[in-house]
């Protein structure tokens, strides 16, 4: 479907309700039906489900449960990098961030500050700084794990449109990252603060995080924030952070500094949970 086609239809479909009844039929016991319609999205988009904990799609109670499945222990190892990827998928963009400026697609652009919701100051720290988006397709892992050792400080929920956020629809909606709904993460780490942002989409029931659980529902429409106290909500490198309930994408901001990514990445080019994303070249 051409790009524009796709996004018009987007722009039509009541996208709030589509998700909200999504949501609830992903946390429904029906039994033989989630069942069905477990296998049927099996073999529609080619899950590997013999890397998961519970490769037996019978057993999942809800739609929600098999999406959010855990992988088998070992079945994603760490590489020996100062940032590791955080999650299955592939990548969108990475690479420097011009000024405040954070390229999404040729010809869209959107800024630092719009993405964490308005907070200039927050925003100010990542100026001329590092990005990377990565996407997370249907038939990946959906759970996001921390990229380096960090200690949570703040967490933002940031109301908003439920754009799918699939490459065509990144080509055709102008700041669509910083427009869709999306969980702000904000964390101190040995090399300075970085942020980590859950993006809804459309279908996208909710997200959750380890500290908080479902961060969304409700959808009350106002920003919430959270606040967290030093030695509170403290991650290794590699623990799970959060998890989409029907997935989508995760934008990390780090600051200006000798950011090396890694030179085997490339925009489209698929990623697993655990490899090197970047080292740092000098002092943090």
């Amino acid at each position: 479907m051409p790009d524009r086609l796709s996004v018009l239809l987007q722009q039509i479909l009541p996208k709030q309700a589509l998700t909200t009844l999504a949501g609830h039929f992903a946390s429904a016991h029906c039994g033989r039906l989630t069942t069905f319609v477990i296998r049927q999205f099996v073999a529609r988009y080619g899950v590997h489900m013999a890397e998961a904990a519970e490769p037996d799609v019978a057993r999942y109670p809800t739609f929600n449960a098999f999406f959010s499945r855990a992988l088998q222990a070992g079945a994603r190892p760490l590489a020996a990098a100062d940032l590791i990827c955080p999650v299955d998928g592939a990548i969108s963009q990475f690479g420097p961030i011009d000024q405040d400026q954070i390229f999404q697609a040729k010809g869209h652009r959107y800024s630092t500050t719009a993405l964490v919701g308005g907070d200039s100051a927050l925003a100010a720290r990542f100026q001329n700084g590092s990005f990377a988006t990565l996407y997370l397709s249907p038939r990946d892992y959906h759970r996001i794990h921390m990229p380096c050792a960090g200690r949570l400080t703040r967490m933002v929920h940031v109301p908003g449109e439920l754009f799918s956020v699939n490459p065509a629809t990144a080509r055709g909606v102008p700041g669509l990252f910083a427009r869709n709904e999306r969980v702000v993460c904000v964390f101190e780490s040995a090399h300075g603060p970085f942020v980590l942002v859950l993006v809804g989409a459309t279908i996208v029931g909710s997200m959750a995080t380890v500290w908080h659980g479902l961060v969304n529902p409700p959808r009350t429409g106002q920003l919430r924030r959270w606040d967290y106290p030093e030695g509170q909500v403290e991650l290794q490198q590699g623990d799970e952070m959060g998890r989409f309930l029907l997935g989508s994408t995760v934008v990390m901001l780090f600051p200006e500094g000798p950011l090396q990514f890694n030179p085997e990445w490339a925009p489209a080019k698929g990623i697993r949970l655990g490899e090197a994303m970047a080292h740092r070249t000098g002092p943090g």
